[in-house]
């Protein structure tokens, strides 16, 4: 029941791995497949919150500190009105544990299903809250490819060997452990997950999709490939008169003829051109 549980979108981060992509917005809204991540995020939570997205001030919530004028004016500015509630950090980012400590009013006694901004899951929450019973965290994860040389996340048993995992930026959060959470800067794997991990209590939810973190020029650029099926993105108000391939262009951007544009992402406007590589 909705009434039970409550949506919350991360969208706090510098994203400065993204850089120079975020010195001209914040990374939660970078745009995948000519969507902000935030709205792309929002849609999961409502999704899987039937009835959220008819009240979403009252069920769904967003941080912000970086541009947080940008993300306010965003979530400010939803087609029926609303599409959040937001929560402002300042004068530091709160992290993600410290995030929900800020929001524990507004959750009031609520459990948590949570989602990060900048993951980009094609298959929404996947079945995440399938038969939870509210009394344990449980996350969203993927198996990691070997090929990778990403070794995953230690969210297994201490000790216990298995397949590698990573969390793919979604996860439910009963209340009786929310409640505890302090406004201070602090992550959820050091002040929550690693105690519930030891203690056997951490549940993991595998996910086949294929999900991207979209933290890096490289992964932002393969999570637009993937959603339009390998085809360069071309945003709403963009002028491309070049060439482009595998490569994306925000909206209002311009790409003039004779340019050729290769694993790349093309920002800013006619003014102020912005080429980002992200092949490799």
């Amino acid at each position: 029941m909705v009434a039970d549980r409550a949506g919350v979108v991360l969208a706090a981060g510098a994203g400065t791995r993204l850089r120079p992509l975020t010195d001209l917005r914040p990374k939660a809204l970078c745009p995948v497949g000519g969507r902000p991540l935030l709205e792309h995020a929002l849609d999961r939570l409502a999704d899987a919150l039937p009835g959220a997205a008819a009240a979403a001030r009252e069920h769904l919530a967003v941080n912000a500190h970086a541009h947080a004028d940008q993300v306010e004016a965003f979530v400010a500015r939803g087609p029926g009105g609303p599409r959040a509630h937001l929560a402002r950090e300042a004068p530091e980012a709160l992290g993600t544990a410290g995030a929900l400590g800020a929001l524990r009013g507004w959750l009031d006694g609520r459990d948590v299903v949570l989602t990060n901004a900048d993951a980009w899951l094609p298959a929404g929450l996947d079945g995440l809250l399938d038969g939870w019973d509210g009394e344990r965290c449980r996350l969203l994860v993927a198996p990691v490819d070997p090929a990778s040389g990403d070794g995953g996340d230690p969210l297994g048993p201490p000790g216990e060997e298995g397949p590698a995992v990573r969390y793919v930026g979604a996860c439910a959060l009963p209340w009786r452990l929310v409640r505890d959470l302090a406004p201070r800067p602090s992550g959820l794997f050091e002040v929550l997950w690693r105690a519930e991990r030891d203690a056997g209590r951490l549940e993991l939810h595998a996910t086949d999709q294929a999900a991207v973190d979209c933290g890096t020029p490289r992964r932002y650029l393969a999570a637009n490939l993937a959603a339009s099926g390998g085809r360069s993105v071309v945003g709403a108000g963009a002028r491309v008169e070049g060439e482009l391939v595998r490569s994306v262009v925000w909206d209002g951007a311009v790409v003039d003829a004779g340019e050729v544009l290769v694993d790349c992402v093309r920002a800013g406007g006619a003014d102020h051109r912005l080429t980002v590589g992200a092949g490799g």
